[in-house]
């Protein structure tokens, strides 16, 4: 199956949080799935180590693409398709980044890998 991270669950999986679940884990382990990071999230987390919101062990044009490679985790760029999807969505969610994110899973068919409650309203697959 294949499946469009959420940027949390994306640093989540980078340092073994706790914070994810166990059916979680167990679908990032399998090798028959297939994730997606979108460049909304790595400009997301760009943003945030910039702001000193975000400590990573590498400057995040390091730390994303290699963490990527190792955990085979594809990129999925930011289409002018997805962009334009955002007006048709509702207003259910505030952050940018995660509607953006909505609209790829959309366009692209993914269900998102997410914790986020407010996601779960739109109509998309949330797994978690």
């Amino acid at each position: 199956m294949r499946f469009l991270l959420d940027t949390c669950t994306f640093l989540w999986w980078m340092v073994d949080a706790p914070r994810l679940p166990s059916g979680v884990r167990l679908l990032l382990g399998d090798p028959g799935n297939d994730f997606y990071l979108s460049a909304v999230s790595a400009w997301e987390i760009g943003l945030k180590y910039a702001s000193g919101r975000l400590a990573l062990p590498l400057p995040p044009e390091e730390y994303v693409p290699s963490r990527r490679r190792t955990c085979r985790i594809e990129g999925l760029p930011l289409t002018e398709e997805a962009a334009l999807y955002v007006p048709r969505l509702p207003k259910l969610h505030a952050d940018p980044f995660d509607r953006m994110l909505i609209c790829q899973a959309i366009i692209h068919g993914l269900p998102i890998l997410t914790p986020d409650p407010q996601i779960a309203r739109y109509p998309i697959r949330v797994v978690w």
